[in-house]
């Protein structure tokens, strides 16, 4: 693809200016150059276009750049449109140049982005004693004094690469009588076991494929490169048994996220071969889930993330059913003496649970997107809007801050928040009123989007825990649109459920701050306990079965996270 042409801000009116004036004299230096770049525009963009590998999205980018919602980026399109319509005052500054916050000096961050060696907590560690000194020996320097021995000893941080997978090659020894004919061979070293895969090859495969969207043929080729074949068949024979494995341990999860005091759900367009161009079985069979009656051809993964007692859990569904269904799924589970659970959603009808009741929240960060996309058309009305939601998410920051209960957040934002939201509503309502927004504008569609929704968009002012916005939820979507990116698609349903099931894991663990592989790898080599007792294997708790057994010193399990070689 073509690199980009510098970016040049010129008018429709403009333009038809020059060409009125090229009809008469010659054009300026200026002048030309504005001509110019407009034709060279016109000759780029058909170029793009006749460009197979250019898509819609693409050329969005080109002509109007990257969106971004991040206060600091928006304020700069906010003050660039602001400065040549605002005027000056006495002191010589703008009112746009009053009305935005001085620009913040960058720090750099600590480190520079170096990493101590407390961060390598997955690493080898290995114990180097003095070769010729030790404690209580005189000192070689002065002569006179004795060494002893300091607590915190220097650090050499040795990084080395390898394969994804690698493998050993064990070379058993055979004898053989030459009288009987009887072959002796060497036995394996202990700990080998007779399993060509190990546990720990099937973490790193679901890790490598469903946790950072490395698709199985990728894989392959890596490993064919590096001289330690694996075929993306096996891989999916590997993560496939893995999954029936440790399937009582999603179902576990679904059983607690179902208990969650604020539930949060939304859902992204995915593919599976076997279904596409398939409608929806009026009548399921009997060993089918019973779904929605309506004809319905899309394919969806929809993510829910639970929050209960503090530990968030992190699900993924992918189907023909809507983010509200599946919702729907796993309240079942809930249990009756539970009230009904808030929801945090965006305000699609397709998100709420049929025949479940829940007292819903809407997005907020939904409605101040819609101020941010027409902000460089109303870059007044929105910058009140933005600085608004702004405050109060500063408050919400200063909450988590201060590790509010949740009904201390509550009166915090009543008493901070309220007031705010209380003054934008009323903003909201005169600007109709006095009409000085038009409803079918841009501005005009985002105010009433946020009128319309206003009890649910503001629960976090009613309801102790109410969230402020989705983005957990769309945070964890992330994993499922990487691995569409990359992998492009399931090809049957079964593939799409061994998908759900590691994403689902793997997520959770970086919610609660496990480590993936060393959980997954945990449950493999525990089967029969993960089996009889799932609801201690949760990725929050799983290390409280590997601590040592009392009264013996000897422990059930060596971390492999820190393991020490003296």
């Amino acid at each position: 693809m073509k690199p980009p042409l510098p970016r040049l801000e010129v008018s429709r009116e403009e333009l038809q200016s020059l060409l009125e004036h090229a009809r008469t004299e010659a054009l300026s230096e200026p002048e030309y150059q504005r001509l110019k770049a407009a034709l060279d525009t016109l000759v780029y963009l058909t170029e793009l276009v006749e460009d197979k590998n250019t898509t819609i999205a693409r050329l969005r980018q080109i002509l109007f750049g990257a969106s971004s919602e991040k206060m600091g980026q928006v304020l700069e399109t906010l003050a660039s449109h602001l400065a040549p319509s605002t005027e000056q005052d006495d002191g010589g500054k703008s009112e746009a140049e009053d009305a935005s916050p001085p620009p913040a000096e960058s720090a750099p961050s600590p480190g520079h982005g170096r990493n101590g060696a407390g961060a390598y907590r997955g690493a080898r560690k290995v114990k180097i004693e003095h070769s010729w000194l030790q404690s209580g020996n005189r000192c070689p320097g002065c002569q006179k004094g004795k060494l002893y021995g300091l607590t915190t000893p220097a650090v050499l941080i040795r990084v080395v690469g390898q394969a994804p997978l690698t493998a050993t090659v064990y070379e058993l020894a055979k004898l053989r009588c030459n009288l009987c004919g009887e072959v002796y061979t060497a036995e394996a070293p202990a700990g080998v076991g007779t399993e060509k895969y190990d546990a720990t090859a099937a973490s790193m495969i679901a890790l490598l494929k469903y946790g950072s969207g490395f698709p199985f043929h990728r894989l392959q080729g890596l490993q064919e490169n590096l001289e330690i074949p694996l075929p993306a068949s096996t891989q999916w024979e590997i993560v496939a048994e893995t999954a029936d494995k440790i399937e009582l341990i999603y179902q576990e999860l679904i059983q607690q996220a179902a208990q969650g005091e604020v539930l949060h759900n939304d859902d992204t367009t995915m593919k599976i071969l076997n279904l596409m161009g398939k409608s929806r079985p009026r009548q399921p069979s009997a060993d089918e889930e019973a779904e929605p009656k309506s004809e319905r051809t899309g394919i969806f993964t929809s993510g829910i993330v639970s929050t209960r007692a503090g530990q968030k859990i992190a699900l993924f569904f992918t189907g023909r059913k809507h983010a509200g269904e599946n919702l729907a799924t796993v309240l079942a589970h809930r249990a009756q003496a539970l009230g009904p659970p808030i929801q945090m959603c965006d305000a699609l009808s397709r998100n709420l649970p049929p025949e479940f009741q829940s007292v819903v929240a809407n997005c907020i960060a939904h409605g101040r997107r819609k101020f941010v996309e027409v902000a460089a058309k109303f870059p007044e009305d929105c910058l009140y809007v933005l600085q608004t939601l702004g405050e109060v998410y500063r408050h919400d920051a200063f909450c988590r801050e201060q590790g509010m209960s949740p009904e201390q957040r509550l009166a915090y934002h009543q008493s901070q928040s309220d007031p705010l939201m209380q003054k934008l509503e009323e903003w909201f309502r005169k600007q109709f009123a006095e009409r000085k927004v038009e409803p079918n504008s841009g501005l005009g569609q985002a105010i009433t989007y946020m009128q319309n929704h206003w009890a649910k968009l503001t629960l976090f002012l009613r309801q102790p825990a109410a969230p402020l916005d989705n983005n957990v939820c769309e945070r964890a979507l992330k994993k499922a649109i990487l691995h569409r990116k990359n992998a492009l698609f399931y090809k049957t349903q079964n593939g799409a459920h061994v998908g759900d099931l590691f994403m689902s894991l793997i997520y959770t663990c970086q919610l609660c701050g496990a480590n993936a592989f060393q959980y997954l790898t945990e449950l493999q080599q525990h089967g029969e306990s993960v089996a009889c007792s799932p609801q201690q294997w949760m990725p929050w708790n799983y290390r409280d079965q590997l601590t040592p057994e009392p009264g013996t010193g000897t422990a059930v399990y060596d971390d492999p996270s820190e393991p020490m070689i003296d």
